[in-house]
C-alpha cells in the first residue's frame, strides 16, 4: 500500500496546454518585445536584434536543459541590450516589454477540462497539493495559474524562475516536503514530460504519474527507454481512481 499524502503537479502540457503553432506565435510575441522597446526610447535595429534575441534564447534553453540552472528570460534580454550599448536600463523597462510579450503567449494558454474538477476532487479527498513549473518568467506563470482559475488548489507554487533550478534537479521540491513535513515517498509527482517531471520525482524519491495525452514529442521519445514513470494515464480524470488503486496495493 502507497501512503501517498501529497500531490505535485506540473502545469503545461497537464493542466493547461498551448493551442496554436509555437512558431507563429513567436513571431507576433518578437514584434510585441521589439515594439515596446522602441516605444521606450530604445533605438534599435529590428531584424538585428530579434535575431539575436532569439539565438541567445534557442542557446539559452538548450543550456538549460542540460545544467537544471534557469537563468530567465529578463536576465538574457538584459544580456542582449547590454551587448547592443544599452547598459543600466531600468528594470521596470525591461519587465514591461517581456509582460507584453509574454501576454501574446498567454493567449493561447487553454486549461484542459478537467482541472478544476480533478484538483477539486483531490483536495476534498485530503491530499495536499503542489505545483512545481520550469519556466523562464515567474509572473508569465502567475498569469497563467490565474487565468486558468486554480489558484486557491495549490499549497505552494514552486517555479524555476523564482528557484534559480529546474526539475529534475532533486532541490526544487525540497520547500514542499518540509512545508508538508512529508517524505518524499509520501508525495506523487504528475507531469507530461519523462526528462523533468518523471526524472524529477525518482531523483527526489517520489512516485512519478507521467500524463500521456499531450506528451508526443521528440524530447519524451528519447527518454522512454531510460526513464519510466511509477504510473502512467492519458488524462488527469483518471488520477482519482489512481490514487485508489495504489491506496489498497
Amino acid at each position: 500500500m502507497r501512503d501517498i499524502k501529497a500531490i505535485i503537479f506540473d502545469l503545461g502540457d497537464t493542466l493547461i496546454y498551448f493551442d496554436a503553432v509555437l512558431e507563429n506565435v513567436l513571431v507576433e510575441a518578437d514584434e510585441v518585445l521589439y515594439q515596446s522597446l522602441v516605444e521606450k526610447g530604445l533605438h534599435l535595429e529590428k531584424a538585428p536584434f530579434l535575431e539575436e534575441f532569439r539565438t541567445r534564447m534557442n542557446a539559452y534553453f538548450q543550456e538549460r536543459d542540460s545544467e537544471f540552472i534557469e537563468h530567465t528570460t529578463f536576465y538574457v534580454l538584459g544580456e542582449v541590450l547590454k551587448d547592443l550599448s544599452f547598459s543600466e536600463l531600468p528594470e521596470e523597462l525591461l519587465r514591461t516589454a517581456l509582460r507584453k510579450m509574454y501576454t501574446v503567449f498567454e493567449n493561447y494558454w487553454i486549461p484542459e477540462a478537467e482541472s478544476i474538477s480533478v484538483l477539486k476532487e483531490l483536495q476534498r479527498r485530503g491530499y495536499r497539493l503542489g505545483l512545481v513549473s520550469n519556466a523562464s518568467d515567474d509572473e508569465d506563470v502567475q498569469t497563467l495559474i490565474d487565468k486558468a482559475g486554480i489558484r486557491s488548489y495549490f499549497d505552494r507554487i514552486i517555479t524555476s524562475a523564482a528557484a534559480g533550478i529546474r526539475k529534475p534537479n532533486p532541490f526544487i521540491f525540497q520547500p514542499l516536503f518540509q512545508a508538508w513535513n512529508l517524505r518524499p515517498e509520501q508525495v506523487a509527482m504528475v507531469g507530461d514530460t519523462l526528462g523533468a517531471d518523471i526524472l524529477g520525482a525518482r531523483n527526489a524519491g517520489m512516485f512519478g504519474i507521467w500524463i500521456t495525452r499531450r506528451a508526443e514529442n521528440a524530447g519524451n521519445r528519447a527518454h522512454q527507454d531510460a526513464i519510466r514513470p511509477d504510473a502512467a494515464v492519458a488524462n488527469i480524470s483518471e488520477l482519482p481512481a489512481l490514487f485508489d488503486e495504489l491506496s489498497q496495493r
